[in-house]
């Protein structure tokens, strides 16, 4: 398996982009450099294949991603290098155990303008912990999403109720490191946090319910709860600030079976009954 792995990557990124594409991928990624006046702006080459993130099975993680990438030929190469990652050993391995059709799954490349994050996590539209549908649950950390998606911090943790937009419990935890970026190497750095920020808390009362906000918009769009990673980078307008690195379906509440509280009642008399066996008061 790793053989073949690695003849088909070597094909695929020893092969020529065509010029059209290559035209249209150079033009939109200098457009994109504008747009955030930043000249050879750092991107993010992620891959997106149609079968990640399924309610039975998520290949999320399995191919390749790069950070910090600058400039055209540096672009093209790790797209073809993001292609290329869909026939690693252990997404090949993972296809075949699962039943894929190898050459039914297919993928495309995100590229994205880096976000110099000054606070970073996950947020579930979800109560990952209850199944409680009706809450949204962020956790938060200063820095880049690392320390939290990796599980080097005990995050901030933030409850918001989706029908009031209130935030209805909070949870500000002792957190002793972030991870950013020298703005001189664009080298991510690993570092302590200072004293005073470790207790305070990572996010703003606002942020934490703007954010809410647009965790029930992915929701409705997808029409189901959703994990979904995000980040906030200073210095832009207020409500421009809120980036979304990348969002998936929540895979373990959402499999399981909701049943109801109570039996449905066969007649009227068989529910006041059912009401008063149960203590109800009767109006």
């Amino acid at each position: 398996m790793e053989e073949t792995s690695k003849d088909i990557r070597n094909w695929i990124e020893s092969g020529t982009i065509s010029e059209p594409l290559e035209d249209i991928i150079a033009s939109h990624y200098r457009l994109l450099a504008r747009r955030s006046r930043i000249p050879a702006l750092p991107v993010a080459v992620r891959s997106s294949a149609t079968a990640e993130d399924l309610p039975g099975a998520s290949f999320a993680g399995l191919q390749d991603t790069f950070l910090w990438i600058r400039g055209v030929d540096q672009l093209l190469d790790r797209i073809k290098r993001c292609w290329s990652s869909l026939f690693s050993p252990r997404v090949i391995a993972y296809r075949s155990q699962m039943g894929f059709d190898h050459s039914k799954v297919l993928l495309s490349v995100a590229v994205q303008k880096m976000v110099r994050s000054f606070t970073a996590g996950v947020m579930f539209t979800l109560n990952p912990s209850t199944g409680d549908r009706a809450t949204v649950v962020i956790d938060s950390n200063y820095g880049y999403g690392e320390s939290v998606v990796s599980g080097e911090v005990t995050p901030d943790q933030f409850h918001v109720n989706k029908v009031t937009m209130e935030v209805v419990k909070k949870t500000v935890s002792d957190k002793k490191i972030y991870y950013t970026t020298d703005p001189e190497s664009d080298e991510v750095l690993k570092l302590e946090l200072h004293p005073e920020r470790q207790t305070s808390q990572s996010l703003l009362d606002e942020e934490i319910i703007e954010l809410a906000k647009v965790g029930k918009l992915i929701e409705q769009h997808y029409g189901r709860p959703m994990d979904i990673e995000w980040a906030t980078e200073k210095g832009l307008p207020y409500k421009g600030e809120i980036f979304i690195l990348q969002s998936r379906p929540e895979t373990v509440w959402s499999q399981k079976e909701v049943k109801p509280i109570a039996k449905p009642a066969a007649s009227a008399l068989e529910h006041i009954v059912a009401g008063l066996i149960m203590g109800k008061k009767l109006k």
